[in-house]
């Protein structure tokens, strides 16, 4: 508790420079502009407001202690906001665990306003905030990374107004969501350094008697339009609400409606008509007004782009063209501000860096990234995934569901306007049991914005009935092996019958690899996936096959490479944590820019197998054509899988073996060890076909012989059934009358199960 009582000697040099930045909102002309000086929300811009960004008083502590913080006393620190206190640009630069956070400044409501109202915003503060304006509570906030804002106008007073912000955080609670920040005392595999308290702009900001609380913009491509929506607070009574959209100094659409409070509705025509895209990200121009007669009561400078999202087929669509989605992780992290960029060009040009190395948008990851970021997507035509930080959260707990929710609407609201935002995808790799909170984000998600599509979660659980798309994560260095899985594998699995999709038809939805790659380069003291390459050219090479075999896929629409940056201890970035290039960029650019096979033939129109396939070998969902197994939890002699071998020993179960959440009501026979063997007998009366397929859902590696050769082989994992081509290798090995199928299946961790069924087709 010392640091209460007096400031570090760590921070002694902090404080001398927090000197150089006025104390004040009404520090005297040529003050050095305070951090960060830039509007933070570039969609919902006033002409008064005024950044709070800058040094504030500082203290910190694990006790309850409002009545200490809130009296005149000094506080031991002081902080630079926006910056986290663990971050160097906020001055302290630690990193410890602790609970409560305090903030304190004092302000001036600058002459000039002539708004009638202030209120006051603050971008993000992790994670239960709470606000006092001179002595009275103006508000609390729970969740760390939705904007909010209190309206103080009563609480201000003539000259110098103090306010007072306090933090709660508590990371190893389990009631927060904490996306990468590790909760151990360093960071460690691929969670990184904490963000206590505030990490985007504070500000102050005039607004009229009533004022545009929520505008949502909806364009309207095929329409040539925007439809917009608003709330309004404050008194209606004989108010105008007008849009327009403008093109430099050019009106190019005008409407107005009388303003109500919430049922506010413009059909905004435009007389030019211009697309949104990668290639041309044009914006409108856009102004919304609340008026009485010639009085304005409210203004409000925004901007929108032209563009819709749909899905056809296994396709996503952008103004109705396949555009393969060239994705990049990026987890939003800076050396120096760990979650807050240290300035606005900082985020530009990481979004220049990505598209150097010819990534066409990112997946923002376990990250709520803040406006400017967006504002920038939107004006260098980047397509982003919006994601919320869902890691850290204790699932089996309903106390974390109603502050997920009502957060996640928060920032569905504040970025559903952002034509770079092309999807949602609120959680990452989730166990089973979050498939509750999942189903009611989608849900929610879906009716906030039915303009775009959601995945419930990426990677690992989905549950959710209908899914929009999906997607999956696999790290496989290996690129054959690789190939197989997303080339070989997911296309022919168009045919696949119906009963293996578990009532989920997977051909009529879109379907990315959200992650892959993150091999390690100049790895010092840290790590990336798999083995290091021993040379630049093996890393290029490696690349290349991972990237080439999901390019080459018609029905994936895009791909996530993990990713942008180093961070701390996982090196894995195509730059280093200071944005320096590892690689040749250009060279990366070139592996990613040739077509997709998605774009030359995008999967627009995915019909019903019309295949008639004979079943010789059936899995559970074939139902009375699935038969026992001889099984044995015991390596046996290296003959096993021989038609002669004596299975007599062995076990007699029903597939599927395993134990897998969500997978119950598949599973026949228990199996909870590392490894398994099968056997089975079964007869063709006729070997005469013309393709065959092997159906496998399998945990973890798999090899599957029939009549003592190598039938198939399976590394890694997959989360469903799936259909592999085995047309050849089955020619050369099935025989008319008795045939043997034997298979290993070796487990790692987590769930495990397997399942097959061998297939065969006259056509």
């Amino acid at each position: 508790m010392r640091r209460l009582a007096a400031i570090n000697r760590s921070t002694v040099v902090s404080v001398l420079l927090l000197c150089l930045w006025p104390a004040t909102a009404s520090a005297a002309a040529g003050a050095p502009a305070p951090p960060r000086p830039e509007h933070p929300q570039p969609q919902m811009v006033r002409a008064e407001w005024l950044s709070l960004n800058g040094p504030w008083e500082f203290a910190e502590t694990d006790e309850n202690a409002d009545a200490r913080f809130l009296a005149p006393d000094p506080y031991p620190d002081k902080i630079v906001v926006p910056f986290c206190r663990e971050s160097k640009l906020s001055g302290l630069a630690r990193k410890g665990f602790v609970k409560n956070v305090w903030y304190r400044r004092t302000f001036r409501k600058p002459a000039e306003w002539k708004s009638p109202r202030v209120r006051l915003h603050v971008g993000a503060c992790d994670w239960k905030t709470r606000v006092w304006v001179n002595g009275q509570l103006a508000g609390e906030h729970v969740g760390g990374s939705a904007p909010f804002r209190f309206d103080v106008t009563r609480r201000l007073k003539e000259g110098d107004n103090t306010v007072v912000i306090h933090a709660f955080d508590d990371t190893r609670s389990g009631l927060q969501a904490t996306g990468k920040q590790a909760h151990s005392e360093k960071s460690q595999g691929c969670v990184y350094t904490r963000t206590t308290g505030i990490w985007q702009t504070v500000w102050l900001e005039g607004v009229g008697t009533a004022f545009l609380r929520d505008v949502r913009v909806v364009p309207d491509l095929k329409g040539s339009r925007a439809l917009i929506q608003a709330e309004v607070n404050g008194p209606v009574a004989g108010l105008t609400f007008r849009a327009t959209a403008a093109i430099g100094s050019q009106v190019v659409g005008t409407a107005e409606v009388p303003a109500d409070w919430r049922h506010n509705e413009i059909v905004l025509p435009l007389s030019v008509k211009r697309p949104w895209s990668s290639e041309d990200p044009f914006l409108y121009d856009l102004k919304l007004t609340l008026a009485r007669g010639s009085e304005v009561v409210d203004e409000v400078q925004s901007y929108f782009g032209l563009r819709e999202v749909t899905i056809q087929g296994a396709a996503i669509l952008i103004n109705g063209k396949a555009v393969f989605q060239r994705t990049v992780l990026d987890q939003g992290f800076y050396p120096d501000g760990i979650w807050t960029a240290p300035s606005d060009a900082a985020l530009r040009r990481d979004i220049d860096l990505s598209k150097a190395a010819g990534f066409n948008g990112a997946r923002l990851h376990q990250k709520v990234f803040e406006p400017r970021f967006l504002y920038w997507a939107d004006k260098l035509g980047y397509l982003v995934w919006g994601e919320f930080p869902n890691w850290g959260l204790s699932y089996k707990n309903p106390a974390v569901d109603l502050p997920v929710i009502n957060e996640w609407i928060e920032i569905l609201r504040r970025d559903r306007n952002h034509p770079a935002v092309i999807g949602w995808c609120p959680f990452n790799e989730t166990p089973p049991e979050a498939g509750p909170l999942q189903s009611t984000i989608v849900q929610v998600t879906r009716e906030i914005d039915p303009t775009r599509p959601v995945i419930e979660s990426s990677g690992y659980f989905h549950g959710v009935p209908h899914p929009d798309a999906l997607d999956a994560h696999d790290y496989n260095q290996d690129p054959v092996s690789f190939r197989q899985r997303w080339t070989e594998s997911y296309g022919p699995g168009a045919s696949l019958p119906d009963r293996y999709r578990a009532g989920q038809s997977w051909q009529a939805i879109p379907f990315f690899v959200s992650e892959y790659g993150g091999i390690g380069w100049n790895v010092s003291g840290g790590w990336g996936y798999g083995g290091i390459p021993k040379s630049l050219d093996a890393f290029y090479a490696r690349y290349q096959g991972l990237t080439d075999a999901l390019l080459d896929n018609r029905y994936l629409f895009g791909y996530c490479y993990t990713q942008l940056t180093d961070i701390e201890q996982e090196q894995n970035g195509m730059y280093s944590y200071d944005r320096k290039p590892k690689f040749d960029v250009e060279r990366i650019r070139k592996i990613q820019a040739r077509p997709a096979a998605y774009e030359k033939d995008p999967p627009l129109e995915v019909r019903k197998s019309n295949v008639a396939w004979r079943v010789l070998v059936g899995a559970v969902p074939d139902g009375p054509l699935a038969r026992d197994w001889r099984y044995t939890m015991e390596k046996p002699p290296a003959d096993w899988m021989k038609p002669g071998f004596d299975d007599a020993t062995w076990k007699l179960g029903r597939g599927g073996f395993g134990q897998k959440g969500n997978w119950e009501s598949f599973i026949k026979t228990p199996w909870s060890g590392k490894d398994i063997w099968l056997r089975q007998e079964f007869t063709c009366d006729d070997a005469a076909f013309r393709r065959a397929m092997l159906v496998a859902h399998y945990d973890n590696d798999t090899e599957v012989y029939l009549n003592g050769k190598l039938l198939w082989k399976g590394e890694r994992w997959n989360d469903q059934y799936v259909g592999f081509e085995v047309t050849k290798a089955l020619q050369q090995s099935l025989q008319p009358g008795k045939n043997t199928i034997a298979l290993h299946c070796h487990q790692d961790t987590g769930g495990q199960f397997i399942d097959v069924a061998l297939l065969t087709a006259g056509e």
